[in-house]
């Protein structure tokens, strides 16, 4: 482990257009996460995500249409174009969520929740495997922000998608903003989720900023990560050794100070848990 308490990976953002400069600008990323719906797998790489890998700064790539989750075989093209995307950004992993996104032929335009249900499950594990044999990388899931919840569900979130790592030798991309999302709006125990998912398939972290409007928490990527959150990735560090944490920003664009000091705070709740967590070993 780092004395920062981070592993492979370090500390991350996921880039965008609108953050390029203060990015470029940041002097210790250890990656970026770039969007595979937003680039073109056939032209380059933007010009500035290409500068960052040449002073060793790493590109995980992330998906956000294949539809793991849903009932219809998964797309070729949208496999095909995510697996090309990968290559060209030699990308040490591609990461998509547990969730549907169509159905019927129609689009969600939303990251919905699986049933948690025994066939649901092995339904799920089958795109997982199907993903992926077509990707050049490990593949992480993560788990998503549920705007509803699935009446009678057999097994409950943590549960479920430990079944399905387990099922699929998966990695994980672990969003805690998404868990605290979940705690506030559908009573989840956030720390008894940490403890039942299997931490040594981690693979990196989200973290990102949310509003509450009318009784109900919202996960934006808009706003201040929520302090709560950041305790949640402390609580998780003190647990496991975090490969890479990073920063969720896709709107309302904050300064570069204002995106620094997210950034550092991200830093400090995982250095905080990491000391938590050796001091634990050696006692």
């Amino acid at each position: 482990m780092t004395a920062t308490g981070f592993g492979s990976l370090g500390l991350g953002i996921g880039w965008r257009p609108e953050l390029a400069l203060a990015i470029d600008r940041h002097p210790d990323l250890g990656f970026v996460e770039l969007t595979a719906e937003n680039h073109d797998p056939g032209r380059p790489l933007p010009e500035a995500v290409e500068r960052l890998q040449e002073r060793g700064v790493q590109v995980v790539v992330h998906g956000v249409s294949l539809s793991l989750g849903g009932a219809e075989p998964l797309d070729p093209a949208r496999l095909d174009a995510l697996a090309k995307l990968a290559r060209r950004a030699a990308a040490p992993l591609v990461s998509e969520h547990v969730a549907f996104v169509r159905a019927g032929g129609l689009e969600a335009g939303h990251l919905l929740p699986v049933p948690r249900t025994p066939a649901s499950l092995e339904l799920v594990a089958e795109q997982v495997l199907a993903a992926r044999r077509a990707l050049p990388a490990p593949l992480a899931l993560e788990n998503i922000a549920a705007v509803f919840e699935w009446p009678d569900a057999g097994m409950g979130e943590a549960e479920f998608l430990a079944g399905l790592l387990e099922r699929t030798d998966t990695r994980l991309l672990l969003d805690v903003s998404n868990v605290h999302a979940n705690a506030r709006n559908h009573g989840l125990d956030p720390l008894a989720y940490l403890d039942k998912l299997p931490l040594h398939r981690l693979a990196y972290v989200h973290v990102g900023g949310g509003v509450e409007r009318d009784g109900t928490y919202h996960d934006t990527h808009a706003h201040r990560v929520d302090p709560a959150a950041l305790a949640l990735l402390e609580e998780l560090a003190a647990r496991a050794e975090i490969p890479g944490a990073m920063l969720e920003r896709d709107d309302d664009f904050p300064t570069a100070e204002e995106l620094t000091a997210e950034l550092e705070a991200i830093r400090d709740a995982v250095r905080r848990g990491a000391h938590r967590r050796l001091a634990r070993a050696v006692t």
